[in-house]
Formats: C-alpha cells, sequence, structure tokens
C-alpha cells in the first residue's frame, strides 16, 4: 500500500504554514523540482528535456553530489535554472537531532548558494521550521503541491504520469527525482509531462523567492 500522498492535503499545507507549497501569483504556470542531484547521466538527461520544452525548472540538490559533480551543477546554474539547499547528506529531519539538523543545512550552503531550502522526504518538524528562520532568515522552506511518486518502485511509468496529470494545476510545485530510484519512471514520465503542460498552455516557471 502507497503511503505518501499524490496530491498534498489541505489541512496538511494549514499546520506547515511557515512552509510554501505552491505559488499564488503565476495563474498560467507549474514550478517543477528536482530532488537529490546532480546525477552524472540523470540530471543532464533532465536538462536536455527541459531545454527542448524551453522549461526553466528549480533543483533541490544534496550538498556532497554538488561536491562529486561540480560540473553538472555549473550547468544547472548556466542554463537558468534555480537550485535549492537539500542538506548536505540528505538528512531526515524526524530521525535528526536539530543540531546535527542545521549544522548539515550550514555545511550544504557552503556550496549551494540559495535563500530556498527542501527537507529531504519532506520531513521537517516544526521546531526545525521555527529554528531554520531564525538561523537562516533569508531562506523559505519548499514543499509541494504534487508528489510524482517516481521514487516508487512499485509505481509503474504510466502510473507515475497519471499522477502528476491528472492533479497538477497552475500554481502547483511538482515534484521529481534526478536520481537512481527514480530513473525509469523519470525517463517515460518526464517528456511525455512536459508535453502535457504545453498542451494546456502552461508556463514553466522556476522558484525565484
Amino acid at each position: 500500500m502507497r503511503n505518501y500522498l499524490i496530491k498534498t492535503p489541505v489541512l496538511l499545507k494549514a499546520i506547515y504554514n511557515r512552509c510554501i507549497w505552491h505559488i499564488k501569483d503565476n495563474a498560467n504556470s507549474v514550478y517543477l523540482t528536482f530532488d537529490d542531484g546532480p546525477h552524472p547521466t540523470i540530471t543532464p538527461f533532465v536538462l536536455d528535456e527541459l531545454k527542448r520544452f524551453n522549461a526553466k525548472a528549480t533543483f533541490f540538490c544534496i550538498g556532497k553530489n554538488v561536491e562529486q559533480y561540480p560540473e553538472i551543477f555549473q550547468r544547472i546554474l548556466d542554463e537558468g535554472h534555480s537550485v535549492g539547499n537539500h542538506t548536505f547528506n540528505h538528512v531526515n529531519g524526524w530521525k535528526s537531532n536539530n543540531f546535527h539538523y542545521f549544522k548539515n543545512i550550514g555545511k550544504a550552503g557552503q556550496l549551494i548558494k540559495s535563500n530556498i531550502f527542501r527537507p529531504p522526504y519532506g520531513r521537517i518538524t516544526y521546531a526545525q521550521a521555527i529554528g531554520i528562520e531564525k538561523l537562516f532568515p533569508k531562506m523559505k522552506i519548499i514543499m509541494w503541491d504534487v508528489l510524482s511518486g517516481d521514487f516508487d518502485v512499485n509505481l509503474s511509468p504510466q502510473q507515475c504520469l497519471n499522477n502528476v496529470t491528472q492533479t497538477t494545476q497552475p500554481g502547483s510545485i511538482v515534484v521529481f527525482h534526478d536520481s537512481d530510484k527514480a530513473w525509469q519512471r523519470l525517463e517515460y514520465t518526464l517528456p511525455h509531462f512536459l508535453d502535457f503542460c504545453k498542451q494546456q498552455q502552461w508556463n514553466f516557471k522556476k522558484i525565484n523567492l
């Protein structure tokens, strides 16, 4: 049984109202985001597909991956996309003490110059959200409106595509992953989803707060 929600419920958005779940002020735009890169082969695939559709997106990068693949990280920037902090080691906030969590965000921030942050797995405590506001006052926590499920190995590529085409609306922040685990579903879903959005006459914008 699936243990995650494709469409973020309104109640959860209200409880974690310090976080940004969707973008209100662009009625005809969607916001594609990619977590866990950069990856040596998958991120270039994503960038090539985005270029094909003249699309901009936001990449929430893991610090150690940026350290390992700096040239791919630079390509993301050179092609006009946004980047965000996703911790240095993909730290689960629910399983980490606050000192370690904030330190890991700061370490990633030495490589990823950005004022947006996404907690790995979307798992962050209320106290950690408040702590980020105090320690990193310019940083905004970006969550999502639509979760593709591309990380789910039990999901078919077509089911993954259905997840995003059936739930995305203008203003949605949509999550994909440029990672090995997601590859089988991402390779199929991303081109089809980009084409679907184009048919809806939606723009693809990066998160730029």
